[in-house]
């Protein structure tokens, strides 16, 4: 189930990663080790006692920044959570968007852009610091997610963002192919291919629009068979659930008893 896997962190650099995220060691009882998919979800987003029953079923929450959700209490629940679980944790950054929960894309220059991302990443390292926890990724959220895997520009910011705020292991995730991955090679940043468990894709491979028939999955069957047809096809390190899906503990249930 992918343990000979490691092609993932494709620039061919160290594999820190903060030792786990990109592939997930468990024991089988026996004194050794095998690898597991990382199973992620967007947490942190204004909901903590929604949150809590998905720790126990993650190795990794992207916890929102404040700029589309959450703010200080919810970034300092997440954080003791995650650390409770053993659960790493990212900086879920966004476009500053409130009132459309960071799915709009927002005309801004590229310096004003850059400092908004880097207030977001030291809140949330300064909160996860006095939680005793270090980030180990960077995942851009909503609409800049999607903004940026098609500009190498805005993808460069992020992939040098994430090298100065979060240091030498830590990871950028996106899409498997795209101007994401192409700038975390350049910089010699980790890179983390993401699928979606719960969300439906396009025959080319595009996520549905949120508006479409299908576009988010509820049925534990479905998101467990979505995703062992990506992970089996080798491009894919880890796997996001949302956590404000209403769905999100059963689907997490059955993908982690699917992926144990």
């Amino acid at each position: 189930m992918g343990a000979e896997r490691n092609d993932s962190l494709d620039r061919g650099e160290p594999t820190d990663h903060r030792d786990s995220t990109a592939r997930a060691l468990r024991s089988d009882g026996s004194g050794r080790t095998r690898v597991a998919v990382d199973l992620n979800a967007d947490l942190g987003e204004g909901a903590p006692d929604a949150d809590a029953p998905l720790y126990p079923l993650l190795t990794s929450a992207n916890v929102a920044c404040g700029f589309h959700a959450g703010d200080g209490a919810t970034m300092r629940a997440a954080c003791v959570a995650a650390s409770a679980h053993s659960v790493t944790i990212g900086a879920h950054v966004s476009y500053l968007d409130r009132e459309g929960f960071g799915r709009r894309a927002i005309a801004l220059p590229s310096g004003a852009l850059v400092e908004s991302l880097r207030a977001q990443c030291a809140s949330l390292r300064a909160v996860a610091e006095q939680a005793g926890v270090a980030l180990s990724s960077l995942k851009p959220h909503g609409a800049l997610y999607h903004d940026a895997a098609v500009s190498p520009a805005l993808a460069r910011d992020l992939a040098e963002l994430t090298r100065e705020l979060l240091g030498p292991g830590a990871a950028l995730v996106g899409p498997p192919q795209c101007a994401l991955r192409d700038a975390a090679r350049d910089a010699g940043v980790p890179y983390l291919r993401e699928g979606f468990a719960d969300r439906g894709y396009a025959a080319d491979g595009a996520l549905l629009p949120r508006s479409a028939e299908g576009a988010l999955l509820s049925a534990p069957a479905t998101a467990v068979a979505q995703a062992r047809a990506l992970w089996a096809t080798g491009a894919i390190d880890t796997l996001c659930v949302h956590g404000d899906n209403p769905a999100a503990v059963p689907l997490l249930r059955a993908l982690r008893a699917a992926f144990p």
